[in-house]
C-alpha cells in the first residue's frame, strides 16, 4: 500500500487541473484485490481496512483503521469503488484518513496551533464596503456563524471592511481556540476544513452542527460566487472547486461517522 499512496502524493499533483497544467500522467496501480471490508473487531487503531482479509498500510506503514467501524467502512467502500486503476486523486476520505495517522497523531498541537492562526484573520470578519447586493450576501450568510460564534463560544468577534489586518481580541481567539477538537480525527477533519474554506469559523461550526457542509462550503465562496454572477463562470476556478469539495465531504464524512 505503501507506493500506491507515497509515491503519486510526492510526484504527481493530485489536482487534475494542476496535472493537465504539468503535463503530469500518474503511472496508477492495477486493482489487485477483489473486496474491501472493514474488520469487525478493532485492533491496533481501530477498525481495520482489509483487502481480501489483509490489512491496509498507511504510507507511514502504520494500519490504515478507524476509531468506528462505520468509519472503517466509508474507507473500504472508497476502495471498493476503484475499477481497473487505484487513483489516490479519486479516495479523498482515504488520503484524508493517512494524513490523520501519519502527521496529526504525532502533532496535534501544532495542528490545532495553525488553525488558531486563521482565528485571528478569519474570512468571516473581513467584509467588503460594496456593492450592496456582495454586502447583503455577506450578512446573510456570514453573520449567523458569527453570532453562533458569540453565543455558543463565548468568542465576539469584531467585522472589519476591507482586506487590511485588524487584530481581533485575544479573548475571542482563546474562547473559540477551546472549541478546537482534541480527538485527532475531528482535529484532522477540521483542519481540512480550515485551510480549504479559509475559514477556522466555519470548519468549528460544522463540526459542532452548528452547519451543515453544504452550507459551510457555500459560505466560503460568497465572494468567489458573486464574482462570477457579475462577470460569468470561471471554468478552471470552478473545476478546482470540484476537486477541493471532495475533500470537504470526506472530512464532513470523518465528522459525521466519529460517533458512529
Amino acid at each position: 500500500m505503501r507506493d500506491i499512496f507515497e509515491e503519486i502524493s510526492v510526484n504527481q499533483p493530485l489536482d487534475p487541473m494542476e496535472s493537465a497544467r504539468q503535463g503530469a500522467r500518474p503511472a496508477l496501480r492495477k486493482r489487485f484485490y477483489t473486496n474491501a471490508i472493514a474488520g469487525d473487531a478493532p485492533g491496533e487503531g481501530g477498525y481495520p481496512v482489509l483487502l481480501d482479509g489483509k490489512p491496509v498500510r498507511t504510507p507511514a506503514r502504520r494500519p490504515l483503521a478507524a476509531p468506528t467501524r462505520a468509519l472503517a467502512q466509508a474507507l473500504a467502500d472508497e476502495w471498493n469503488a476503484q475499477v481497473e486503476v487505484i487513483d489516490p486523486g479519486k479516495m479523498p476520505l482515504t488520503r484524508l484518513a493517512n494524513a490523520v495517522i501519519d502527521a496529526v497523531a504525532d502533532r496535534a498541537g501544532p495542528v490545532a496551533d495553525e488553525i488558531a492562526k486563521y482565528l485571528g484573520s478569519d474570512l468571516l470578519v473581513y467584509r467588503a464596503d460594496a456593492p450592496e447586493g456582495l454586502v447583503r450576501k455577506q450578512t446573510e450568510t456570514w453573520d449567523p456563524v458569527l453570532s453562533w460564534a458569540r453565543d455558543t463560544l463565548g468568542a465576539r468577534f469584531i467585522q472589519v471592511q476591507g482586506v487590511m489586518f485588524s487584530e481581533q481580541p485575544a479573548e475571542a481567539v482563546a474562547a473559540a481556540r477551546a472549541a478546537i477538537p482534541t480527538d485527532i480525527w475531528r482535529l484532522g477533519a477540521v483542519s481540512t476544513v480550515t485551510t480549504l474554506t479559509g475559514s477556522a469559523l466555519l470548519a468549528l461550526a460544522l463540526a459542532h452542527r452548528a452547519l451543515d457542509a453544504e452550507a459551510a462550503w457555500a459560505a466560503a465562496h460568497v465572494d468567489e460566487d458573486w464574482q462570477m454572477s457579475q462577470w460569468g463562470r470561471d471554468d478552471i476556478a470552478l473545476a478546482r472547486r470540484a476537486f477541493r469539495h471532495t475533500e470537504m465531504q470526506a472530512a464532513a464524512t470523518v465528522l459525521a461517522l466519529i460517533d458512529s
